[in-house]
């Protein structure tokens, strides 16, 4: 009896610790085993513990066929898979936001899938039936608030705040702040009330990591496959303070990469027409008087020409991924801007073809939509990079 409790103790405790247990005590006397009958009890004390300690390792094998599987999906339920899955699958289909404008710049709502045509790499491509469905919009808002925008944030809230309402119910929204740091106060919702408090929370900075912002944007906000258009919504002068990593060719690339369309709301002009405005006041001054301010002219002159360069790669961002750029005159009319961006995203085509080359290459494809009536304007994204 004594023994037996000793047994169980050795038993209790190699399940405790984990370990197997291959002596164990008496006493104080110690017993090792030597012979073929202790090995044989050795062996079974063995298999006794393992079946405690792991019943499940050493369980038959032909109690796993017994599991029942689960019975393959029907076309009900192949439907409800969640789109992430479905985006992997449907990878060789592309989504190319398009938007038309008559000679006069207004919107062209009523077209069919026969009054397009889609070359890629000047090959003409097929349109699919699903050619002109509609597709929901996800939609990164940003605001550099180390430029002079930062000083009418109140017209920004409020023109986001109309902007938001304009979109369709199933319309996401994020809002981004970007000045020395990138910032996300908003994650993607459809709560215009969430916007509204993180609208709030915008506050001015210094420096402008303008690239990073782009380029984080592309990498982070759109990382997850959804067939859904992607677009971002900036206010920004567009001008880098060169502190941080990503270039503008960098920012391009990955913004392509997402098939993500910019819409820059710029305020060169504004900006512009303030320098300016200074700079004739130095240069009307007298002789003395422009000497004197030699150093401020000269700041000037310089914020003007990197103005200008900001523009044209603004220009260069928005035109090939399918964007627009604006430039109004004054902050006060960000209102209609952001309107009008708005409803440009609610008249959008969505254009799917199935591309003719099939290579997984990862190259990039050039690609060119046109109209029946050539006197309206196509607007899309130059290109995608294929998988």
């Amino acid at each position: 009896m004594k023994e037996q409790n000793s047994d169980d103790h050795t038993i209790l405790s190699a399940c405790g610790d984990g370990v197997l247990a291959r002596n164990y005590r008496n006493g104080s006397k110690r017993k090792t085993y030597s012979s073929i009958k202790g090995l044989w009890t050795l062996a079974s004390l063995i298999l006794l513990v393992a079946t405690i300690c792991f019943p499940s390792s050493l369980a038959p094998a032909q109690v796993q066929k017994k599991i029942p599987q689960a019975p393959a999906p029907t076309s009900k339920e192949a439907q409800s898979v969640d789109e992430d899955e479905v985006i992997r699958v449907a990878t060789s289909e592309v989504l190319l936001p398009v938007t038309v404008r008559d000679p006069g710049g207004a919107l062209v709502p009523a077209l069919t899938r026969k009054d397009f045509r889609v070359w890629e790499d000047g090959r003409e491509q097929p349109l699919s039936d699903l050619a002109l469905r509609q597709v929901p919009v996800d939609v990164a808002l940003m605001v550099d608030s180390s430029s002079s925008a930062a000083a009418s944030l109140d017209d920004f809230r409020r023109a986001v705040e109309e902007f938001a309402v304009r979109l369709a119910p199933d319309d996401r929204l994020s809002l981004l702040k970007f000045d020395d740091r990138v910032e996300v106060l908003q994650d993607w919702t459809r709560s215009r009330v969430q916007l509204r408090r993180a609208l709030g929370r915008v506050t001015p900075g210094v420096f402008t990591r303008f690239n990073d912002a782009l380029y984080l944007a592309a990498r982070e906000q759109f990382a997850k496959g959804r067939q859904r258009r992607r677009a971002v919504v900036v206010l920004t002068d567009g001008i880098d303070s060169g502190r941080g990593y990503a270039s503008v060719e960098s920012a391009l690339r990955a913004l392509l990469e997402a098939q993500a369309a910019v819409y820059v709301i710029s305020n060169t002009e504004i900006e512009r027409a303030r320098k300016r405005s200074e700079l004739d006041t130095l240069l009307s001054g007298g002789d003395s008087a422009v000497r004197f301010n030699q150093l401020r002219i000269g700041d000037l002159r310089e914020g003007l020409r990197v103005l200008d360069l900001s523009e044209r790669n603004l220009e260069q961002v928005t035109r090939a991924t399918g964007g627009r750029l604006y430039k109004p005159k004054d902050f006060g009319a960000l209102d209609s801007v952001y309107t009008e961006v708005a409803e440009e995203l609610r008249s959008q085509y969505a254009l799917y073809y199935t591309p003719l080359n099939t290579t997984r290459d990862g190259q990039f494809r050039r690609v060119r939509v046109e109209t029946a009536d050539p006197a309206l304007r196509v607007t899309a994204r130059v290109g995608y990079y294929a998988p």
